[in-house]
């Protein structure tokens, strides 16, 4: 595997499949004493999924809800 001038490398189909890496997917490189190591970074994710955890308690059916998108 090449890194180009940016920087960038390409992770082979197998690794991406794998690991479940979609496009959008967010990834970070963490060094050990062994070397570097691609992660997948959850933080954001879960940092988001806390942030709207709740919102959508209220009792409504779905028509209700419905009714309020469409005014």
């Amino acid at each position: 595997m090449r890194v180009t001038q940016k920087g960038q490398v390409t992770i082979p189909l197998e690794v991406r499949r794998a690991l479940g890496i979609q496009p959008g997917t967010e990834v970070r490189f963490e060094l050990d004493v062994s070397g570097a190591r691609l992660v997948l970074d959850h933080g954001q994710a879960a940092a988001e999924i806390a942030r709207i955890q709740g919102a959508g308690d209220i009792d409504l059916s779905t028509d209700e809800i419905l009714a309020l998108t469409r005014k």
